[in-house]
């Protein structure tokens, strides 16, 4: 048994009853210590894998990629691109794995799902005013009601940081649960909640693990790092933090969540010093596109490169690929 599940107890049901009880309990988890989590972070990110090890792990992290574009300059064209791209990466290699998802801001849900047909890669939409989360309730929640009825499978909303960071915890617990009431559909499995939490701004890794815990309760099924537009984004401390709670909150409820690292992850050897902490962390059962996701607009080129020189012994040229 884990320290923050032996400090907790066995249930989580009387925690959002109140202001008080909620903040009593983020409070009380068992403080991060930087020096120690910093340390065995970059120890973690020192392994090596073997070649057979690395090809399942360019293949494996392709698939966990959510291909990204959250531009104001995005057009219909651009987003049928990288669409089409998502389901066939390499064309020149039908064996290469399509990504988990494409991300797009609502507006653009419809293009994506018409170009993606029943091909089975996920579509992520963000919401809620993204990237500030600067509005009101009602907003957010229409946000993500358009997103969910063009046929969004997935929602990616940030969460209030002003209020997280000026300890307004039930107000961010209650947008987090009216969110997550948002997606349902009623022909279909609900749409995914995946939580931002900024981590660029939560100032402390304490911060990052009180708003785990949040989210999980709240009814996030994945947390994710970041935005992509505020720096730092992911890192690998960051990242553990978020695993850990999530393994511990497995072994307190038996619920699963993901975890989303998102912004900065550009290579291939990052990708794998990842994959490596999350087995090393949570766990094998996190090693899968259902629990973890990389935010990347960038890191697939990459990845198709290091997949080509593993399969013909040479580089191909930086523009072999589509730019994204």
């Amino acid at each position: 048994m884990t320290a923050t599940s032996t400090i907790l107890g066995p249930g989580l049901d009387d925690v959002t009853k109140s202001e008080a009880s909620l903040r009593r309990f983020l409070h009380g988890l068992p403080g991060v210590d930087q020096v120690g989590a910093d340390a065995r972070a970059a120890g973690l990110g020192t392994r090596s894998i073997k070649t057979t090890a690395k090809e399942y792990a360019l293949d494996l992290a392709i698939r966990m990629v959510d291909l990204t574009t959250l531009e104001g300059a995005d057009t219909p064209g651009k987003v049928r691109a990288l669409a089409s791209k998502a389901m066939r990466p390499d064309p020149a290699d039908p064996d290469c794995p399509s990504v988990a998802a494409v991300c797009v801001y609502p507006d653009m849900v419809a293009t994506v799902k018409e170009t993606l047909g029943s091909s089975g890669v996920h579509i992520a939409a963000v919401a809620t005013a993204f990237p500030s989360g600067r509005a009101a309730l009602d907003i957010k929640l229409a946000d993500t009601a358009d997103a969910v009825e063009a046929g969004a499978d997935e929602i990616d909303m940030v969460i209030d940081r002003g209020a997280f960071l000026s300890g307004r915890y039930q107000q961010v617990y209650d947008e987090i649960v009216a969110v997550k009431a948002a997606c349902a559909r009623p022909d279909r499995e609900s749409a995914h909640l995946k939580v931002i939490f900024e981590t660029g701004e939560l100032q402390t890794y304490d911060n990052v693990r009180r708003a785990s815990w949040l989210a999980m309760m709240a009814g996030a099924d994945f947390i994710k790092t970041s935005t992509g537009k505020v720096q730092p984004a992911a890192t690998l401390p960051v990242t553990m933090i978020m695993l850990e709670a999530v393994r511990d909150f497995r072994e307190l409820t038996g619920r699963m969540i993901g975890v989303k690292p998102a912004g900065g992850i550009r290579t291939s050897k990052d990708a794998i010093k990842y994959l490596v902490m999350v087995n090393e962390v949570a766990g094998p059962d996190w090693l899968d596109p259902d629990w973890f996701r990389f935010g990347a607009s960038t890191l697939l080129n990459d990845l198709l490169m290091q997949r080509t020189k593993m399969k013909t012994g040479r580089y191909s040229g930086p523009d072999y690929f589509t730019l994204d």
